[in-house]
């Protein structure tokens, strides 16, 4: 039994580990047009038009716009 115990804490602690890992990267990830682009499958132009109109709205304005993975999300079931 005390084996087991050892094998399965490790185990354990991975799996903790792995899951604030998937937790943290999609509530912290930051996307570019492109990005929204690829995790939507809409067409560039189809996102910058949702900006223009400001249904989705970029948290850098100047420059590069970056978005929030969680802001997209909404966005797409809004």
């Amino acid at each position: 039994m005390n084996q087991l115990n050892e094998l399965l804490i490790p185990l354990f602690e991975r799996l903790e580990k792995i899951e604030s890992l998937i937790t943290n990267k999609n509530t912290t990830s930051l996307m570019s047009i492109k990005d929204v682009s690829k995790y939507t499958g809409l067409s560039d132009p189809t996102i910058r038009r949702s900006i223009m109109r400001g249904t989705l709205k970029p948290i850098k304005e100047d420059g590069k716009k970056l978005f929030r993975r969680t802001d997209v999300d909404k966005w797409l079931t809004s």
